[in-house]
């Protein structure tokens, strides 16, 4: 009896691996986490290609009311699955970490995530420096953080990678657009030339879906319709040669 962490990918009900759906079929119970991403199909598409009903795990049963998961998981196969990669959210390894407390078998199956897939707009995935997020601003709670990370990144010339904020079950999702605008106000409140109209940025839509890039100026591409989520940012570092070749595909 075990606990699988199964990645499923970032698009559809297809991007699972056939290891991961093989488990996924003597599973008991499977459970999909559902409140750090989304895929772009409903979840009766991985009903019906999985051949197993689905329990939605969202942030109140992962971190509060693992117990319910873990007790299945002690006496039945139980499936955990993960959008992307299994350990992109640190409430996953809380979830292991528990289950080995319990002596719950864990067993793992890796997919693709955002952290590698972004290699599609052409920059060198070792030259990323650390990755870092937007949320959504609320009163009392405008954080910096992002506008730190570039810095920092900068300084040795390596690339930043931005995720932005959601919040899939009341279908708030952060965009491109807004992310941009919340920089410049950092930047119009510190004024230290990190992030301002003329910074040369990527906007990137559903990466391993219906993808929409765009490479160009922060204030051009605030004008830029990028559709549907998921969204998220790059502030490119020092380019390589090969690098800057790629980016013109995005121009």
């Amino acid at each position: 009896m075990a606990l699988y962490f199964i990645g499923i990918g970032l698009n559809d009900e297809k991007d699972i691996t056939v290891k991961g759906l093989e488990a996924v079929k003597i599973c008991k119970e499977v459970y999909l986490e559902s409140y750090t991403s989304i895929l772009h199909v409903p979840v009766e598409k991985l009903e019906q290609f999985y051949g197993k009903k689905i329990i939605k795990a969202d942030r109140e049963l992962v971190e509060r009311r693992a117990y319910e998961v873990l007790e299945t998981a002690k006496d039945h196969d139980v499936a955990f699955l993960v959008i992307g990669d299994i350990f992109g959210a640190t409430t996953h390894i809380d979830l292991m970490l528990r289950a080995r407390k319990e002596n719950i078998g864990c067993h793992f199956i890796n997919n693709a995530s955002i952290l590698n897939a972004i290699g599609i707009v052409g920059l060198e995935l070792y030259k990323f420096g650390k990755t870092t997020s937007i949320p959504f601003p609320a009163k009392n709670f405008n954080p910096e953080t992002a506008y730190d990370v570039i810095k920092e990144n900068q300084k040795i010339g390596l690339h930043t990678l931005i995720l932005l904020d959601l919040n899939p079950s009341m279908e708030r999702f952060l965009t491109i657009n807004d992310a941009i605008k919340i920089l410049l106000g950092i930047e119009d409140k510190r004024q230290e030339s990190i992030f301002t109209k003329s910074t040369d940025i990527f906007g990137c839509a559903r990466i391993g879906g219906d993808f929409k890039i765009k490479y160009g100026k922060a204030g051009i591409l605030m004008e830029e319709d990028f559709g549907k989520p998921l969204h998220c940012m790059i502030i490119p570092g020092k380019l390589h040669f090969i690098e800057e070749e790629a980016l013109g595909l995005w121009k």
